[in-house]
């Protein structure tokens, strides 16, 4: 049975995995992530880390739609600044790490890494901000606080 998007309506799993302080996400590139060449068009990685900052949150139990929809408030990009390191091709899987780095009242910093296998592939840092429904920057709940500096203190991963 399919069930219909919208309110009241639990939310799909979330996706990838928490280890450690890091959260990874494994993405496969498809024939619409790519160029003429079969490369994955540089705004494409842009894609991929969105997703992994999304699920980030889900993975952390943080709801942006029901927090916007309450009229709580909702994260958005301030900034971004990355690195295009090797391709990535059709065909491949990647994975997206996501790292908190910071975290402030109305703010948070993240690294985040497209990699296939060992290979670095892109880089970002990327800061957020917390935004009322006008627009303006807001204090981000404090349940969100704790649980974002919760995962800046994990462990990392036994190697």
């Amino acid at each position: 049975m399919r069930r219909k998007g919208g309110a009241g309506t639990r939310p799909p799993p979330p996706a990838g995995r928490i280890e450690g302080p890091l959260h990874r996400l494994e993405v496969r590139v498809y024939f619409e992530d790519t160029d003429l060449s079969g490369l994955v068009y540089h705004a494409t990685y842009l894609r991929y880390m969105e997703r992994g900052r999304s699920d980030l949150l889900a993975c952390l139990g943080i709801d942006q739609r029901a927090a916007f929809e309450a009229g709580t408030g909702v994260y958005a990009v301030a900034g971004l600044s990355i690195r295009y390191v090797a391709p990535a091709r059709l065909g491949d899987c990647v994975e997206v790490e996501t790292l908190c780095r910071a975290v402030g009242g109305a703010r948070v910093v993240l690294l985040q890494k497209v990699v296939r296998g060992t290979t670095l592939l892109a880089e970002a840092e990327v800061r957020a901000g917390f935004l009322g429904p006008g627009g303006r920057p807001r204090r981000q709940p404090e349940a969100w606080v704790a649980r974002l500096r919760a995962l800046m203190d994990a462990a990392p991963p036994a190697a």
